[in-house]
């Protein structure tokens, strides 16, 4: 029963009543593991930007000619956005085995674009103020690309769903490592520049693919862990450390321009393959 108060007319409500209208949290507001791993792979991308400013950024305005600061930055940032990728790749699975909520889909776009879209676009944009050759208006450009080309990617990505294990696109993971890649090679500004805006390219291409599934999932796992051995030899001096980082750079590329070809001779030969078999079942 409701009691009114006759000096406020308003009525008041007994506490069991209050307790009935308390009702539990939302299932679409619950985080699951999955979107726990999504959050560590969008703070690993806002990490690797404080790197980046922290230790390459504020250090060159500021004249600092501490090189072995900018180095160990350089590398943690990237090692960060190594580890947004390996978030990245586990929360898929985990969502796939555990149970996703159903805001999963979209916090794993919102930490795809820090760790994928802005971290790599401000490493490039930080290049282009630090490296001696570099222009800077042209670098922000080419920044820019990159990150314009992960927003379309992730926007594609939602409203089109992947056929045959296969994306349309270098996915945004491998795109911005390979950008970095592409920095850390230390190629002339006009190459460096060049490759960047064709892997942005490849990014919104409808050029397929693989997920990573399967030995795959593994083979881009123990390839992160490579790496992120490269990166931490290469800023503690290790012997040949430069070199060694330099050949991983180079893989990172070869891979992307590579792997297409793999999922493309596969393509052919279902498409032959097909052919066949609709010629053997006509044949009497």
């Amino acid at each position: 029963m409701t009691v009114i108060d006759p000096d406020t007319q308003s009525g008041w409500v007994p506490e069991a009543a209050e307790d009935d209208e308390e009702e539990e949290m939302p299932l679409s507001l619950r985080l699951s593991i999955a979107d726990t791993l999504t959050l560590g792979n969008a703070t690993c991308g806002f990490m690797a930007v404080y790197f980046t400013t922290t230790g390459i950024l504020i250090p060159h305005l500021t004249g600092s000619q501490e090189t072995g600061m900018a180095r160990h930055s350089a590398a943690t940032a990237v090692i960060l956005m190594l580890c947004a990728a390996v978030f990245d790749l586990f929360d898929g699975l985990v969502a796939r085995k555990l149970r996703s909520s159903p805001m999963g889909a979209e916090l794993d776009n919102l930490s795809d674009l820090i760790s994928f879209g802005l971290a790599p676009a401000y490493f490039v944009l930080v290049y282009g103020m630090v490296a001696d050759d570099a222009h800077q208006r042209v670098a922000a450009v080419g920044a820019i690309v990159v990150l314009l080309a992960v927003v379309l990617r992730l926007a594609r990505f939602s409203c089109v769903t992947p056929t045959n294990g296969m994306f349309q696109g270098m996915p945004s993971p491998f795109g911005a490592l390979t950008v970095v890649a592409i920095v850390l090679l230390e190629l002339p500004f006009v190459a460096t520049l060049l490759a960047i805006l064709g892997t942005a390219w490849l990014m919104v291409s409808r050029v397929e693919y693989p997920k990573p599934r399967g030995r795959l999932a593994g083979a881009m796992l123990g390839w992160i862990v490579v790496s992120m051995g490269l990166l931490v030899a290469w800023a503690f001096g290790a012997p040949s450390g430069q070199l060694l980082l330099q050949t991983g750079c180079a893989l990172q590329l070869v891979m992307g321009a590579v792997i297409p070809l793999f999922a493309t001779a596969r393509r052919v030969n279902n498409f032959r393959d097909n052919r066949r078999e609709a010629r053997a079942a006509q044949l009497p």
